[in-house]
Formats: structure tokens, C-alpha cells, sequence
């Protein structure tokens, strides 16, 4: 017995020789609990700001969601069967959205905006995204992409001639994935050949949102192939420029209001000052503008799950089997627990992570994840909302049908499920 004990001793001890020391029993590796790691707060006396719970808004946040929610229900609500079922957004409702200031919320006055905080962007589109996410992608695309491409990389000739009209009434559309360059966005062919003072854009663009009633698009082409994704470059082009052609609309399952058409560029002439930036950083400016993106994208997707779910969980008290309502039974009553759970922590990430941006602090892998999270929470909500439903939900008398089609693209446009979990990976790699 004492010899059998010895060896098994021997033998464990042998193995912790071998044994990897991120491995080994109890110990700590340099980089544990890493996800635990303390940062120090705002000094609230010398920076006058204070530690506030995500859920917690300025006044003027309070004020724009609860302007948005009215907004949405009044203006928004009685046209959504009717623009889902004729793939076209109510022109009154665009209309309504310039009026409101929704299309240039973080926008100096000096151009038409209201001057409001990049959160403000998120409370907004996660509102109207209750309502109908069509109409919430509008906002969200115009905030996010149209506008912060402007005020980031245009020149003050550019952002004096753009942004008092895309606050007015214009219309922006970003031209980026191509046939052959989906999520691989920059492999894309769109070429920008120089001749003199102007250039000429010669391809073909897939996927584009908002492109049937744009005014100006971000068009990314390569000027030097040779030089692979680092030529790519972006071109302001007016939809009026000879050559630039806007296709037969997507037939889509979802987001239906809101047009996505191919764009085809023949021998557009443009002149050298219509140029975003610097010739070569095309690419940089997709990613920046992306990564900030995809936190509207979490709103969008956050406020549809939650549009969904506040017109279900009532009838579930409302609807009598057995005796009682359907919420009374504890299967069902776990079941919405459980969703109610995954709707606030995908709210916390999507809040977090504007919240960083809007701080000037580094959030891409904070951005991924909420993107990430939302989509798959939105996902599982639609789905419940029509089993909970029974019968009804499968029908179009009710939106709950509306918003299970709806969700699907958030799971793919503005980088796929798997881009973001590899982007969450990459920074992980980075971390640890």
C-alpha cells in the first residue's frame, strides 16, 4: 500500500515538472484575472464628473429618447405594415427625421445639428428601433457613417458644403462591399484611375443602404492595386455625376423600408478635391468607421429584441389556457425571465461601449461584442416572442413575424457574427 502510494506521489510529481506553468494547479499566471484589473475613476472634485450607472442619461439624453419615443409612435408606427410590405420608406417619415434634428444629432449648429452627444445617436436609434428598425437604420447610417466621415476626414470646403445639406435633407450612402469582397472588404476591384487633376472610378458596388434615395455617396476605390488595400481611397460622388447608376432594389426578407441596391460606376469623373482624406487611407477610414458603426448596429438590434418583446409579454398575460394566462405558468415565466436577463446585459455592453467611444477611449473589441451579443440576443427574442405568441405570431396580423425577419441582417451587415468574434479573439490574443 505505502510502495503504491510512493509511486502515484512520484508520478504526480513528475508531471508538474512537464506540466505547462499556465497550467499547473493554482497558480496564477501574470496575466490572470486580467478581466478583474482595476482602473482608477475620475477624480470627480478636479474632473468634475462622477461614476454613474450605464442606465443613468444627461437631461438632454432624457429629453431627445423621450422626443424619439414619441416620435415613434406617433409618426413612425401607423406606416410600418404598409412600408414592410411595399419595400419603401415613407417619405413623410425621412422627412420627419430632418425635421426632428434625428439625422444630425451630433452635428455642430454651425452645419444645421443639434450638437448632442454620440450616446444621444444610440438612445435614438434604439428607440426607433422598437417601432420598426428600418427607419432606425436611416437614423443610425446617417449618424454613424454620413456624418462622422464628414466631420472626421473632410476638409473645411467639404464639410461646408455637405453637412448643411445631409442635416437638411440629403441623404448619404457608403459604398464599400463589392461582388468579390464581402467581408474580405478590401479586396475589392473598384478602381480610380488619375488623369491630371481629376480621377475616373470604373466598377460595381453590392449591398448599398439607403442608395435609392441618396444624394451623396462614399465611393471606396484602389488608385494603386499594386499596392493591394493600402490604395484604396474614398471619393465623395453626387448622385447627379454622369456614370454613377443605382440598381433595381434588393428584394430582402428583412429591413424591408429601407432600400439596398447595387451601384455601378462607368467612367465617373471626378475632380481631385472630391477625395475623403489622404489617397491611400480608404481603408483606414472604413474600419474606424465601421468600429463605431457597429455600436449603432447593437442599438439597432437591441431596440428591436426590446420592441419585440414589450408587445409580447403582455399577451401572455392576456392569453387564458387552462385556466389562467400563459405568464402564470412557471415554464413560461422562466423562459421570459431568461430573455428579459439576456435583453439587459446585451443594453449594458451596447451603453458601455458608447459610452467609451463617446469618451474618446479605445472600444473596438467593446464595439465587436456588442454587436456580437445583441444580434444573437435579438435572434433568441424574435424567436421566444413567436412560440410565446403561438398561432398569432406566425401571422402577419401581428409585427411579431416583422421583427424575427428584421433581426436576421444584424447577424451580417457592418461585419458578420464571425468578424466580430474574430476581432474579439485578435484582442484577446493581444491581452493575454
Amino acid at each position: 500500500m505505502a510502495a503504491a502510494a510512493g509511486a502515484w506521489l512520484r508520478g504526480c510529481a513528475k508531471l508538474r515538472r512537464h506540466m505547462a506553468a499556465h497550467l499547473a494547479p493554482w497558480r496564477i499566471s501574470p496575466c490572470a484575472f486580467r478581466s478583474s484589473k482595476s482602473e482608477l475613476k475620475p477624480n470627480v472634485a478636479s474632473d468634475g464628473l462622477a461614476c454613474a450607472p450605464l442606465q443613468t442619461f444627461t437631461e438632454e439624453e432624457a429629453m431627445l429618447k423621450d422626443m424619439v419615443t414619441k416620435f415613434a409612435q406617433e409618426r413612425v408606427a401607423p406606416f410600418v405594415q404598409k412600408m414592410d410590405e411595399n419595400a419603401k420608406m415613407e417619405e413623410s417619415i425621412v422627412q420627419g427625421l430632418f425635421e426632428q434634428g434625428l439625422m444630425s444629432i451630433e452635428l455642430g449648429e454651425e452645419y444645421g445639428g443639434t450638437g448632442a452627444s454620440f450616446f444621444s445617436i444610440i438612445l435614438a436609434v434604439e428607440e426607433l428601433a422598437k417601432v420598426d428598425p428600418a427607419v432606425a437604420l436611416v437614423c443610425e447610417l446617417q449618424n454613424t457613417l454620413t456624418n462622422k466621415l464628414f466631420t472626421t476626414y473632410g476638409t473645411e470646403e467639404q464639410k461646408r458644403t455637405y453637412l448643411p445639406r445631409v442635416s437638411k435633407d440629403t441623404l448619404g450612402s457608403f459604398c464599400l462591399s463589392e461582388a468579390g469582397s464581402g467581408s474580405d472588404a478590401f479586396s475589392l476591384k473598384t478602381r480610380a484611375e488619375k488623369k491630371g487633376d481629376y480621377y475616373i472610378i470604373n466598377g460595381s458596388k453590392m449591398w448599398i443602404s439607403l442608395a435609392e434615395d441618396a444624394g451623396v455617396f462614399f465611393v471606396m476605390a484602389n488608385t494603386d492595386p499594386s499596392l493591394g488595400y493600402r490604395g484604396i481611397t474614398c471619393f465623395v460622388v453626387d448622385r447627379n455625376t454622369e456614370g454613377l447608376q443605382v440598381g433595381k432594389k434588393e428584394d430582402k426578407l428583412g429591413i424591408r423600408a429601407c432600400s439596398t441596391c447595387p451601384v455601378t460606376l462607368d467612367n465617373v469623373k471626378v475632380p481631385e478635391s472630391s477625395i475623403l482624406g489622404q489617397v491611400g487611407q480608404g481603408y483606414k477610414y472604413a474600419i474606424g468607421m465601421l468600429n463605431t458603426g457597429r455600436i449603432g448596429i447593437a442599438a439597432q438590434m437591441l431596440g428591436l429584441a426590446q420592441g419585440c418583446f414589450d408587445r409580447t409579454v403582455p399577451y401572455t398575460k392576456e392569453r387564458v389556457q387552462f385556466g389562467k394566462s400563459v405568464f402564470d405558468f412557471q415554464g413560461m415565466q422562466h423562459q421570459i425571465a431568461q430573455v428579459a436577463t439576456q435583453l439587459e446585459a446585451a443594453r449594458l455592453l451596447t451603453y458601455n461601449a458608447a459610452r467609451l467611444a463617446e469618451a474618446g477611449r479605445p472600444a473596438i473589441k467593446e464595439a465587436s461584442m456588442a454587436k456580437y451579443f445583441t444580434a444573437e440576443v435579438a435572434t433568441l427574442t424574435t424567436s421566444k416572442c413567436i412560440e410565446w405568441m403561438g398561432g398569432v405570431g406566425f401571422t402577419k396580423n401581428f409585427p411579431i413575424e416583422k421583427y424575427y425577419r428584421d433581426c436576421k441582417i444584424g447577424t451580417i451587415y457592418e461585419g458578420t457574427s464571425n468578424i466580430q468574434l474574430s476581432t474579439i479573439a485578435k484582442f484577446l490574443a493581444q491581452e493575454y
